[in-house]
């Protein structure tokens, strides 16, 4: 009988129907490794996630430098374009100052007279008319030429209109005050009578 037992304790050992205490405490410890493994992977060490947070602010430091970038290089054109206008137009105020004086000046030297002195003065108001006319052209300011021209919003300024037969509707009939451009921009613009 003992051989029997010892038999069938064998074949039990061998077929794996008695869990013998060994067995049951590699499961445990495999179980416990596994534990530990998992563990590990879950846990973050403080490290990594500093490593994590000073990437995210180096991440954000260079968007905001390159946002500074972009916004210093569109200041510095806007300003150069700024320069540019106020060193190209730096004549307009000065400009329309001085065409009421150009007008007057204009005015005097078409004085028909016969008096020897007056017709001197007129002289010397041509030479003066035509020093002004010369400092303005030298600034880049150019008189509008209106008349006999079709209309043109942009550069004129309709004070009147007449019927004219010969005439197609919207010509300039008459210049009442000279217009005047500063290179590319209306200094002041012609008041004139346009045909109907």
């Amino acid at each position: 009988m003992d051989q029997e037992t010892k038999k069938t304790n064998d074949e039990e050992v061998k077929t794996g129907d008695v869990k013998s205490p060994k067995d049951t405490k590699e499961k445990v410890e495999k179980k416990s490794v596994k534990h530990k493994v998992k563990e590990k992977i879950n846990k973050v060490d403080p490290k990594d996630e500093k490593i994590k947070e000073l990437e995210e602010q180096l991440k954000q430091a260079k968007n905001d430098r390159a946002r500074a970038y972009a916004d210093a290089e569109n200041m510095k054109k806007r300003l150069q374009k700024e320069a540019d206008n106020a060193k190209k137009y730096r004549f307009q105020q000065a400009g329309l100052a001085l065409l009421p004086i150009v007008d007057n000046m204009g005015m005097a030297i078409k004085v028909d007279s016969e008096n020897e002195e007056l017709t001197n003065y007129v002289k010397g108001f041509e030479m003066i008319y035509q020093q002004l006319q010369r400092v303005l052209e030298d600034e880049g300011v150019k008189e509008i030429e209106a008349e006999g021209k079709p209309f043109d919003h942009n550069t004129m300024q309709a004070l009147m209109q007449e019927k004219k037969e010969d005439t197609e509707p919207g010509i300039v009939l008459e210049v009442m005050q000279k217009g005047y451009m500063l290179k590319d921009r209306i200094l002041r613009p012609a008041l004139v009578k346009v045909s109907e």
